[in-house]
């Protein structure tokens, strides 16, 4: 017959195992590397902001401010959506509501959110809701995602300020961002990847070009 320390002691054994065990486990979504997270400004560096948009394809709206002046990055994600940790393939199709937007960090000491906004009215026509140019679908939609109170009420004044010079209503949905879902690494950086791509040419090129023209980058 066993000891009660022979019984005790490998149980115990195991039990400290399993902990171990448990404690190392990493934490994925269900679509690999993505991590959802509410994103505030308490997540970036001490002098820095962050801005989320949508208006289109993020393949454009990512070069066009990725070279705006005080911008120190623009990357292309998913947000706007209803389901928690959705797979790649269900944001890449929009599925749930999600968005295509471009989550901006930037330094406030050389570039406002109204300079921001100011920039997002002209790269895409915020009175057709979902399509631009030659995407169509809701995932293309027009929207703010605010991060804060005050990004609210400026996005809501900069809204109808930016009324007056279309003829016809604009429909951009201003929301709480509660989750952003970085894109694919393949849509990072598109522009700098595929400039000779006929998207590229075509779409991003002459955006560029028109917002050269109107000053909103340093020749």
């Amino acid at each position: 017959m066993k000891t009660t320390n022979q019984i005790i002691i490998p149980l115990i054994v195991l039990l400290a195992a399993g902990m171990v065990l448990f404690t190392a486990q990493p934490l994925f979504s269900q679509h690999g590397e993505t991590v959802s997270e509410r994103v505030t400004e308490e997540n970036t560096a001490d002098n820095m902001a962050v801005a989320t948009f949508g208006a289109g394809c993020f393949w454009s709206i990512e070069a066009l401010y990725d070279r705006f002046d005080g911008v120190a990055s623009a990357e292309s994600g998913y947000a706007g959506g209803s389901k928690e940790n959705p797979t790649s393939e269900e944001l890449s199709r929009g599925k749930w509501g999600y968005a295509e937007v471009v989550q901006i960090t930037y330094d406030p000491k050389v570039v406002s959110y109204n300079e921001l906004l100011e920039l997002f009215w002209e790269v895409h026509d915020p009175t057709t809701l979902n399509p631009q140019g030659e995407d169509v679908g809701r995932k293309y939609r027009s929207i703010i995602l605010y991060h804060n109170e005050d990004q609210k009420r400026l996005a809501e004044e900069s809204m109808i300020n930016a009324s007056k010079d279309f003829e016809d209503p604009i429909v951009t949905e201003v929301v709480s961002l509660k989750a952003f879902y970085p894109a694919e690494q393949y849509n990072q950086d598109f522009y700098d990847n595929n400039q000779n791509s006929r998207y590229c040419k075509t779409i991003i090129n002459p955006k560029l070009k028109k917002l050269k023209k109107l000053g909103f980058y340093d020749e």
